[in-house]
Protein backbone atom coordinates (compact mmCIF):
# COMPACT_ATOMS: atom_id res chain seq x y z
CA UNK A 1 0.00 0.00 0.00
CA UNK A 2 1.04 3.14 -1.42
CA UNK A 3 1.93 5.57 1.78
CA UNK A 4 -0.34 8.18 0.04
CA UNK A 5 -3.19 5.54 0.15
CA UNK A 6 -5.88 6.68 2.13
CA UNK A 7 -5.09 10.43 1.47
CA UNK A 8 -8.29 12.22 -1.03
CA UNK A 9 -6.30 15.16 -2.61
CA UNK A 10 -9.38 16.91 -3.56
CA UNK A 11 -9.83 17.19 0.18
CA UNK A 12 -7.23 18.76 1.14
CA UNK A 13 -7.24 22.73 2.10
CA UNK A 14 -4.39 22.85 -0.36
CA UNK A 15 -6.74 22.07 -3.05
CA UNK A 16 -10.21 24.00 -2.01
CA UNK A 17 -11.40 27.58 -1.50
CA UNK A 18 -9.12 30.55 -0.01
CA UNK A 19 -6.52 28.36 2.09
CA UNK A 20 -5.46 26.68 -0.76
CA UNK A 21 -5.00 29.79 -2.75
CA UNK A 22 -3.15 31.38 0.47
CA UNK A 23 -1.12 28.19 0.86
CA UNK A 24 -0.09 27.33 -2.89
CA UNK A 25 3.36 27.39 -3.02
CA UNK A 26 3.56 26.08 0.92
CA UNK A 27 3.42 23.08 2.35
CA UNK A 28 1.19 22.96 4.88
CA UNK A 29 0.86 19.98 7.95
CA UNK A 30 -1.63 17.80 6.35
CA UNK A 31 0.01 18.64 3.12
CA UNK A 32 2.10 15.91 1.19
CA UNK A 33 5.52 17.79 -0.71
CA UNK A 34 5.21 17.27 -4.33
CA UNK A 35 9.12 18.26 -4.77
CA UNK A 36 12.28 17.43 -2.70
CA UNK A 37 12.73 20.81 -2.55
CA UNK A 38 9.30 21.31 -1.21
CA UNK A 39 10.03 18.90 1.44
CA UNK A 40 12.74 21.17 3.14
CA UNK A 41 10.38 24.07 3.48
CA UNK A 42 9.61 24.67 6.69
CA UNK A 43 5.75 23.85 7.90
CA UNK A 44 4.13 26.38 8.66
CA UNK A 45 0.64 26.33 10.73
CA UNK A 46 -2.74 26.71 8.93
CA UNK A 47 -4.70 29.76 10.51
CA UNK A 48 -7.40 29.27 12.56
CA UNK A 49 -10.97 29.17 10.80
CA UNK A 50 -12.87 32.57 10.64
CA UNK A 51 -15.88 32.59 13.13
CA UNK A 52 -18.68 34.70 12.05
CA UNK A 53 -19.67 37.23 15.42
CA UNK A 54 -23.81 37.07 15.10
CA UNK A 55 -25.09 40.78 15.77
CA UNK A 56 -26.52 41.58 19.54
CA UNK A 57 -30.22 41.50 19.71
CA UNK A 58 -31.69 44.02 22.40
CA UNK A 59 -34.93 43.43 24.43
CA UNK A 60 -37.79 45.94 23.22
CA UNK A 61 -38.49 46.41 26.97
CA UNK A 62 -35.00 48.08 27.67
CA UNK A 63 -35.15 49.94 24.15
CA UNK A 64 -38.20 52.11 25.59
CA UNK A 65 -36.96 52.04 29.10
CA UNK A 66 -33.76 54.05 27.78
CA UNK A 67 -35.94 56.36 25.18
CA UNK A 68 -38.39 56.87 28.46
CA UNK A 69 -35.27 58.06 30.87
CA UNK A 70 -33.68 60.09 28.31
CA UNK A 71 -36.85 61.84 27.31
CA UNK A 72 -37.34 62.11 31.24
CA UNK A 73 -34.11 63.75 31.50
CA UNK A 74 -34.35 66.40 28.49
CA UNK A 75 -37.78 67.35 29.85
CA UNK A 76 -36.47 67.86 33.62
CA UNK A 77 -33.84 70.11 32.07
CA UNK A 78 -36.41 71.68 30.07
CA UNK A 79 -38.53 72.37 33.31
CA UNK A 80 -35.13 73.43 35.45
CA UNK A 81 -34.57 76.78 32.62
CA UNK A 82 -38.15 77.31 32.42
CA UNK A 83 -38.41 77.23 36.43
CA UNK A 84 -35.34 79.61 36.47
CA UNK A 85 -36.54 81.80 33.38
CA UNK A 86 -40.01 82.43 35.80
CA UNK A 87 -38.47 82.62 38.62
CA UNK A 88 -36.16 85.72 37.31
CA UNK A 89 -39.34 87.42 35.73
CA UNK A 90 -41.00 87.03 38.68
CA UNK A 91 -38.43 89.08 40.95
CA UNK A 92 -37.24 91.30 37.95
CA UNK A 93 -38.39 94.50 38.06
CA UNK A 94 -41.96 95.63 37.28
CA UNK A 95 -43.26 97.68 34.09
CA UNK A 96 -44.62 100.45 36.14
CA UNK A 97 -42.83 103.49 35.72
CA UNK A 98 -44.65 105.77 38.54
CA UNK A 99 -46.14 104.05 41.69
CA UNK A 100 -49.84 104.14 41.08
CA UNK A 101 -53.28 102.90 43.12
CA UNK A 102 -55.54 100.17 42.68
CA UNK A 103 -58.23 98.94 44.21
CA UNK A 104 -59.30 95.44 44.42
CA UNK A 105 -63.02 94.36 44.95
CA UNK A 106 -64.50 92.21 47.72
CA UNK A 107 -64.85 88.86 45.61
CA UNK A 108 -62.94 88.86 43.05
CA UNK A 109 -61.19 85.77 42.02
CA UNK A 110 -57.22 85.50 41.42
CA UNK A 111 -57.66 85.70 36.94
CA UNK A 112 -60.02 88.80 38.00
CA UNK A 113 -56.99 90.59 39.86
CA UNK A 114 -54.96 88.82 37.53
CA UNK A 115 -56.23 90.68 34.75
CA UNK A 116 -56.73 93.84 36.86
CA UNK A 117 -53.38 93.97 37.59
CA UNK A 118 -52.04 93.68 34.42
CA UNK A 119 -54.44 96.04 32.51
CA UNK A 120 -53.13 98.31 34.88
CA UNK A 121 -49.33 97.75 33.52
CA UNK A 122 -48.33 96.20 37.36
CA UNK A 123 -47.21 93.03 36.62
CA UNK A 124 -45.68 91.36 33.36
CA UNK A 125 -47.58 88.71 32.66
CA UNK A 126 -51.09 87.46 34.09
CA UNK A 127 -50.48 84.03 33.61
CA UNK A 128 -47.29 84.15 35.65
CA UNK A 129 -49.16 85.81 38.59
CA UNK A 130 -51.40 83.12 38.73
CA UNK A 131 -49.38 80.35 38.18
CA UNK A 132 -47.46 81.97 41.36
CA UNK A 133 -51.03 82.41 43.30
CA UNK A 134 -51.57 78.63 42.40
CA UNK A 135 -47.61 77.11 43.25
CA UNK A 136 -48.04 78.76 46.99
CA UNK A 137 -51.28 78.04 47.28
CA UNK A 138 -53.05 81.05 48.43
CA UNK A 139 -55.86 81.60 46.26
CA UNK A 140 -58.40 82.28 48.77
CA UNK A 141 -55.57 84.71 50.86
CA UNK A 142 -56.09 87.93 48.45
CA UNK A 143 -57.18 90.43 50.51
CA UNK A 144 -59.96 93.08 49.03
CA UNK A 145 -58.96 97.00 49.40
CA UNK A 146 -56.99 99.92 48.33
CA UNK A 147 -53.13 99.49 47.52
CA UNK A 148 -50.36 101.47 46.45
CA UNK A 149 -48.14 99.76 44.36
CA UNK A 150 -44.69 101.19 44.02
CA UNK A 151 -42.53 102.07 41.19
CA UNK A 152 -40.91 99.13 39.20
CA UNK A 153 -42.46 96.62 41.93
CA UNK A 154 -42.16 92.97 41.11
CA UNK A 155 -44.79 90.06 40.69
CA UNK A 156 -43.34 88.77 44.14
CA UNK A 157 -43.90 92.71 45.83
CA UNK A 158 -47.28 92.47 44.29
CA UNK A 159 -48.24 89.43 45.67
CA UNK A 160 -47.07 90.08 49.34
CA UNK A 161 -49.27 93.40 48.72
CA UNK A 162 -52.07 91.64 48.66
CA UNK A 163 -51.73 88.77 50.45
CA UNK A 164 -50.58 91.09 53.55
CA UNK A 165 -53.61 93.68 53.55
CA UNK A 166 -51.16 96.46 53.32
CA UNK A 167 -54.25 98.46 51.91
CA UNK A 168 -54.21 102.41 52.14
CA UNK A 169 -55.71 103.31 55.26
CA UNK A 170 -57.91 106.31 55.21
CA UNK A 171 -58.92 108.77 58.80
CA UNK A 172 -62.03 110.27 59.66
CA UNK A 173 -61.75 112.52 62.61
CA UNK A 174 -64.61 112.81 64.93
CA UNK A 175 -63.84 116.09 67.34
CA UNK A 176 -65.75 115.80 70.87
CA UNK A 177 -68.91 117.34 71.44
CA UNK A 178 -70.36 116.44 68.18
CA UNK A 179 -74.10 114.81 68.47
CA UNK A 180 -74.65 111.08 67.05
CA UNK A 181 -76.20 112.96 63.94
CA UNK A 182 -73.55 115.44 62.77
CA UNK A 183 -71.59 112.47 63.25
CA UNK A 184 -73.73 110.25 60.64
CA UNK A 185 -73.38 113.66 58.24
CA UNK A 186 -69.86 113.19 58.21
CA UNK A 187 -69.74 109.19 57.80
CA UNK A 188 -72.21 109.87 54.62
CA UNK A 189 -70.02 112.76 52.95
CA UNK A 190 -66.96 110.55 53.06
CA UNK A 191 -66.75 109.03 49.88
CA UNK A 192 -64.51 105.91 50.67
CA UNK A 193 -67.07 104.32 52.68
CA UNK A 194 -70.19 102.20 51.56
CA UNK A 195 -73.67 100.96 52.74
CA UNK A 196 -76.01 103.22 54.48
CA UNK A 197 -76.65 103.75 58.02
CA UNK A 198 -79.61 102.06 59.00
CA UNK A 199 -80.86 104.48 62.22
CA UNK A 200 -78.86 107.23 64.07
CA UNK A 201 -77.09 105.88 67.36
CA UNK A 202 -77.86 106.73 70.67
CA UNK A 203 -77.14 109.95 71.59
CA UNK A 204 -73.38 109.44 73.36
CA UNK A 205 -72.99 106.09 72.93
CA UNK A 206 -69.75 106.77 70.28
CA UNK A 207 -66.37 107.43 71.42
CA UNK A 208 -65.17 110.34 69.74
CA UNK A 209 -61.78 110.08 67.63
CA UNK A 210 -59.57 109.47 64.47
CA UNK A 211 -60.73 106.11 62.95
CA UNK A 212 -58.80 104.51 60.36
CA UNK A 213 -60.18 102.19 57.62
CA UNK A 214 -59.75 101.13 54.12
CA UNK A 215 -61.68 101.88 51.26
CA UNK A 216 -65.33 100.19 51.21
CA UNK A 217 -65.89 99.77 55.31
CA UNK A 218 -69.66 99.68 55.33
CA UNK A 219 -70.71 102.77 57.20
CA UNK A 220 -72.80 100.39 59.62
CA UNK A 221 -69.46 98.90 60.94
CA UNK A 222 -67.99 101.78 61.45
CA UNK A 223 -70.28 103.21 64.24
CA UNK A 224 -70.55 99.98 65.60
CA UNK A 225 -66.82 99.90 65.86
CA UNK A 226 -67.15 103.50 67.44
CA UNK A 227 -69.74 101.98 69.91
CA UNK A 228 -67.49 99.40 71.26
CA UNK A 229 -64.69 102.09 71.45
CA UNK A 230 -66.82 103.80 73.91
CA UNK A 231 -68.40 100.65 75.73
CA UNK A 232 -64.52 99.86 76.54
CA UNK A 233 -63.45 102.71 77.46
CA UNK A 234 -66.24 103.58 79.91
CA UNK A 235 -65.75 100.22 81.16
CA UNK A 236 -61.69 100.70 81.89
CA UNK A 237 -62.63 103.67 83.83
CA UNK A 238 -65.95 102.78 85.84
CA UNK A 239 -64.22 100.57 88.75
CA UNK A 240 -61.71 103.38 89.19
CA UNK A 241 -64.08 106.29 90.31
CA UNK A 242 -64.05 108.83 92.98
CA UNK A 243 -66.27 107.17 95.39
CA UNK A 244 -69.61 108.66 96.60
CA UNK A 245 -70.18 110.40 93.46
CA UNK A 246 -73.72 111.31 92.92
CA UNK A 247 -73.92 108.96 89.74
CA UNK A 248 -74.65 105.71 89.74
CA UNK A 249 -74.97 104.59 86.01
CA UNK A 250 -72.37 104.42 83.67
CA UNK A 251 -75.16 106.00 81.30
CA UNK A 252 -75.43 109.09 83.72
CA UNK A 253 -71.84 109.62 83.69
CA UNK A 254 -72.39 110.08 80.05
CA UNK A 255 -74.88 112.26 80.30
CA UNK A 256 -73.40 114.41 82.67
CA UNK A 257 -69.90 114.52 81.03
CA UNK A 258 -71.77 115.14 77.67
CA UNK A 259 -72.61 118.75 79.22
CA UNK A 260 -69.04 119.14 80.50
CA UNK A 261 -67.87 118.35 77.29
CA UNK A 262 -70.27 121.24 75.68
CA UNK A 263 -69.42 123.88 78.14
CA UNK A 264 -65.92 124.38 77.67
CA UNK A 265 -63.28 123.08 75.07
CA UNK A 266 -60.35 124.24 77.68
CA UNK A 267 -58.95 120.64 78.63
CA UNK A 268 -57.92 121.75 82.07
CA UNK A 269 -61.49 123.03 82.70
CA UNK A 270 -62.88 120.01 82.96
CA UNK A 271 -62.53 118.75 86.00
CA UNK A 272 -63.30 121.67 87.59
CA UNK A 273 -66.44 122.07 85.62
CA UNK A 274 -67.28 118.29 86.14
CA UNK A 275 -66.76 119.38 89.78
CA UNK A 276 -68.95 122.26 89.89
CA UNK A 277 -71.94 119.83 88.68
CA UNK A 278 -70.99 117.11 91.29
CA UNK A 279 -71.68 119.91 94.07
CA UNK A 280 -74.76 120.81 92.35
CA UNK A 281 -76.18 117.71 91.98
CA UNK A 282 -75.15 116.44 95.65
CA UNK A 283 -77.11 120.09 97.50
CA UNK A 284 -79.95 119.28 94.54
CA UNK A 285 -79.07 122.40 92.89
CA UNK A 286 -80.42 122.82 89.06
CA UNK A 287 -77.43 122.19 86.64
CA UNK A 288 -78.46 125.28 84.52
CA UNK A 289 -76.65 124.62 81.76
CA UNK A 290 -77.02 126.75 78.36
CA UNK A 291 -75.98 123.77 76.46
CA UNK A 292 -79.12 121.53 77.56
CA UNK A 293 -81.63 124.49 76.42
CA UNK A 294 -80.20 123.97 72.87
CA UNK A 295 -80.22 120.47 72.83
CA UNK A 296 -84.18 120.56 74.14
CA UNK A 297 -84.97 122.87 71.21
CA UNK A 298 -83.01 121.12 67.85
CA UNK A 299 -81.79 118.19 69.25
CA UNK A 300 -79.22 116.59 66.77
CA UNK A 301 -78.72 119.71 64.86
CA UNK A 302 -76.80 120.84 67.40
CA UNK A 303 -76.37 124.25 66.38
CA UNK A 304 -79.02 126.83 67.72
CA UNK A 305 -77.40 129.60 64.60
CA UNK A 306 -77.89 132.47 67.34
CA UNK A 307 -78.28 133.59 71.11
CA UNK A 308 -80.49 131.99 73.68
CA UNK A 309 -83.52 134.03 73.91
CA UNK A 310 -85.20 134.81 77.81
CA UNK A 311 -87.71 133.14 76.66
CA UNK A 312 -85.97 129.69 76.02
CA UNK A 313 -84.85 129.82 79.04
CA UNK A 314 -87.98 129.34 80.48
CA UNK A 315 -89.92 127.11 78.14
CA UNK A 316 -89.83 123.81 79.55
CA UNK A 317 -87.74 120.79 77.43
CA UNK A 318 -86.48 117.55 78.87
CA UNK A 319 -83.47 119.21 78.36
CA UNK A 320 -83.75 122.54 79.75
CA UNK A 321 -81.59 121.73 83.23
CA UNK A 322 -83.16 125.82 84.27
CA UNK A 323 -86.54 123.63 84.36
CA UNK A 324 -85.81 119.86 85.45
CA UNK A 325 -83.61 118.85 88.05
CA UNK A 326 -80.83 116.28 88.10
CA UNK A 327 -79.30 115.23 84.71
CA UNK A 328 -81.55 115.78 81.42
CA UNK A 329 -82.80 111.95 80.03
CA UNK A 330 -79.86 111.58 77.88
CA UNK A 331 -76.83 112.84 77.21
CA UNK A 332 -76.38 116.17 74.41
CA UNK A 333 -73.95 115.06 72.50
CA UNK A 334 -70.64 112.30 72.47
CA UNK A 335 -68.25 113.09 75.22
CA UNK A 336 -64.63 112.35 74.75
CA UNK A 337 -61.91 110.84 76.99
CA UNK A 338 -61.07 113.79 78.87
CA UNK A 339 -64.68 114.79 79.80
CA UNK A 340 -65.58 111.18 80.39
CA UNK A 341 -62.44 111.08 82.66
CA UNK A 342 -63.31 114.58 84.42
CA UNK A 343 -66.76 113.39 85.59
CA UNK A 344 -65.67 110.14 87.43
CA UNK A 345 -62.92 111.84 88.96
CA UNK A 346 -64.25 115.41 89.26
CA UNK A 347 -61.71 118.14 90.59
CA UNK A 348 -62.18 118.30 94.50
CA UNK A 349 -63.72 121.77 95.21
CA UNK A 350 -66.58 124.31 96.80
CA UNK A 351 -67.44 125.61 93.67
CA UNK A 352 -70.98 126.33 92.85
CA UNK A 353 -70.75 128.91 89.61
CA UNK A 354 -68.87 129.37 86.84
CA UNK A 355 -69.34 132.15 83.90
CA UNK A 356 -67.03 133.08 80.91
CA UNK A 357 -63.86 135.19 81.33
CA UNK A 358 -63.56 136.44 77.85
CA UNK A 359 -60.37 135.12 77.57
CA UNK A 360 -62.36 131.38 75.99
CA UNK A 361 -62.16 129.79 79.79
CA UNK A 362 -63.93 130.35 82.82
CA UNK A 363 -63.98 132.14 86.47
CA UNK A 364 -65.23 129.89 88.97
CA UNK A 365 -67.06 130.83 92.72
CA UNK A 366 -68.20 129.53 95.54
CA UNK A 367 -71.20 131.65 96.49
CA UNK A 368 -73.83 133.90 94.28
CA UNK A 369 -72.69 137.36 95.31
CA UNK A 370 -69.37 136.12 93.45
CA UNK A 371 -71.43 134.98 90.77
CA UNK A 372 -73.00 137.79 89.93
CA UNK A 373 -70.10 140.06 90.26
CA UNK A 374 -68.33 137.85 87.60
CA UNK A 375 -71.83 138.07 85.46
CA UNK A 376 -71.55 142.25 85.60
CA UNK A 377 -67.93 141.91 84.42
CA UNK A 378 -69.02 138.99 81.34
CA UNK A 379 -71.67 141.49 80.37
CA UNK A 380 -69.12 144.73 80.24
CA UNK A 381 -67.12 142.63 78.19
CA UNK A 382 -69.91 141.37 75.60
CA UNK A 383 -71.81 145.44 75.52
CA UNK A 384 -67.89 146.34 74.58
CA UNK A 385 -67.43 143.48 71.92
CA UNK A 386 -71.24 144.31 70.85
CA UNK A 387 -69.92 148.45 70.56
CA UNK A 388 -66.97 146.73 68.82
CA UNK A 389 -68.92 144.65 66.08
CA UNK A 390 -71.09 147.90 65.26
CA UNK A 391 -68.31 150.39 64.64
CA UNK A 392 -66.58 147.98 62.66
CA UNK A 393 -69.87 147.41 60.53
CA UNK A 394 -70.46 151.29 60.61
CA UNK A 395 -66.36 151.39 59.15
CA UNK A 396 -67.04 148.84 56.69
CA UNK A 397 -70.45 150.29 54.97
CA UNK A 398 -68.52 153.58 54.98
CA UNK A 399 -65.91 152.05 52.92
CA UNK A 400 -68.21 150.24 50.72
CA UNK A 401 -69.72 153.26 49.68
CA UNK A 402 -66.49 154.95 48.69
CA UNK A 403 -66.15 155.37 44.98
CA UNK A 404 -63.34 152.43 43.96
CA UNK A 405 -60.27 155.19 44.03
CA UNK A 406 -61.10 156.49 47.15
CA UNK A 407 -61.41 153.32 48.42
CA UNK A 408 -58.18 152.70 50.37
CA UNK A 409 -59.11 149.09 50.17
CA UNK A 410 -59.00 149.56 46.54
CA UNK A 411 -55.80 151.39 46.71
CA UNK A 412 -53.94 148.83 48.31
CA UNK A 413 -52.69 147.22 44.49
CA UNK A 414 -51.21 144.27 46.83
CA UNK A 415 -54.73 142.98 47.98
CA UNK A 416 -55.74 139.63 46.25
CA UNK A 417 -59.25 138.19 45.53
CA UNK A 418 -58.64 136.01 48.47
CA UNK A 419 -58.05 139.20 51.01
CA UNK A 420 -61.18 140.81 49.46
CA UNK A 421 -63.27 138.05 49.74
CA UNK A 422 -62.15 137.15 53.29
CA UNK A 423 -63.36 140.97 54.18
CA UNK A 424 -66.58 140.65 53.09
CA UNK A 425 -66.85 137.16 54.81
CA UNK A 426 -66.06 138.61 57.94
CA UNK A 427 -68.75 141.41 57.48
CA UNK A 428 -71.51 139.36 56.14
CA UNK A 429 -70.72 137.15 59.20
CA UNK A 430 -71.31 140.19 61.62
CA UNK A 431 -74.49 139.87 63.97
CA UNK A 432 -75.89 142.76 66.05
CA UNK A 433 -78.47 141.28 68.66
CA UNK A 434 -81.42 143.46 69.39
CA UNK A 435 -82.61 143.94 73.36
CA UNK A 436 -85.19 140.89 72.47
CA UNK A 437 -82.21 138.83 71.79
CA UNK A 438 -83.02 138.40 68.29
CA UNK A 439 -80.49 138.83 66.01
CA UNK A 440 -79.67 141.08 62.92
CA UNK A 441 -77.62 140.62 60.28
CA UNK A 442 -75.59 143.61 58.56
CA UNK A 443 -74.87 142.21 55.24
CA UNK A 444 -72.58 144.49 52.91
CA UNK A 445 -73.79 145.35 49.74
CA UNK A 446 -72.58 148.41 47.85
CA UNK A 447 -75.47 148.52 45.86
CA UNK A 448 -77.96 149.38 48.67
CA UNK A 449 -77.82 152.24 49.79
CA UNK A 450 -76.52 153.27 53.66
CA UNK A 451 -80.07 154.95 54.67
CA UNK A 452 -81.37 151.46 54.36
CA UNK A 453 -79.81 150.08 57.04
CA UNK A 454 -79.66 153.36 59.25
CA UNK A 455 -82.20 152.45 61.62
CA UNK A 456 -79.86 149.61 62.59
CA UNK A 457 -76.82 150.98 62.35
CA UNK A 458 -77.87 154.80 63.76
CA UNK A 459 -78.87 154.02 67.75
CA UNK A 460 -75.57 152.55 69.30
CA UNK A 461 -76.24 153.98 72.40
CA UNK A 462 -79.41 153.42 72.53
CA UNK A 463 -79.08 149.04 72.01
CA UNK A 464 -76.73 149.33 74.31
CA UNK A 465 -78.27 151.13 76.85
CA UNK A 466 -81.02 148.52 76.38
CA UNK A 467 -78.75 145.40 76.82
CA UNK A 468 -77.97 147.16 80.19
CA UNK A 469 -81.11 146.71 81.32
CA UNK A 470 -81.70 143.14 80.33
CA UNK A 471 -80.56 140.73 82.51
CA UNK A 472 -78.56 138.14 81.51
CA UNK A 473 -78.86 134.23 83.07
CA UNK A 474 -77.23 133.44 85.72
CA UNK A 475 -75.26 130.67 84.50
CA UNK A 476 -74.75 127.74 87.20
Amino acid sequence: MSRNSGFEWNKSPAASGRHGQQNRGRRGYNTMPRSPSETLEPMRAAEPPMIQRKKREYHHTLVFMSGTLTTLVLLLIGISVAIGFAKYIYDARGPLKHSDIIVIPKGEGVSAIADRLERRNMILDKRLFKAAVMYFGVQNKLKAGEYEIPKQASMRQVLDHLLEGKSIMHSLPFPEGLTSQQLVERLNAHPTLTGEVLEIPAEGSILPDTYRFVRGTDRQDLIQRMQSAQNRFIDSLWDQRSPDLPIKTKQDALILASIVEKETGVAGERAHIAGVFVNRLRKGMRLQSDPTIIYGLVGGVGKLGRGIRRSEIKQPTPYNTYQIDGLPPTPIANPGRAAIEAVLNPKPTKDLYFVADGTGGHVFSKTLREHENNVRKWRKIERQRKQDAVKAAQEKEKQEALPPQDNPINKDSNTDDGDKQSNNDIFDNLKVADQGGVALSVKADPAKQIAEKKEILQPTEQVQQEFAKVPLPLKK
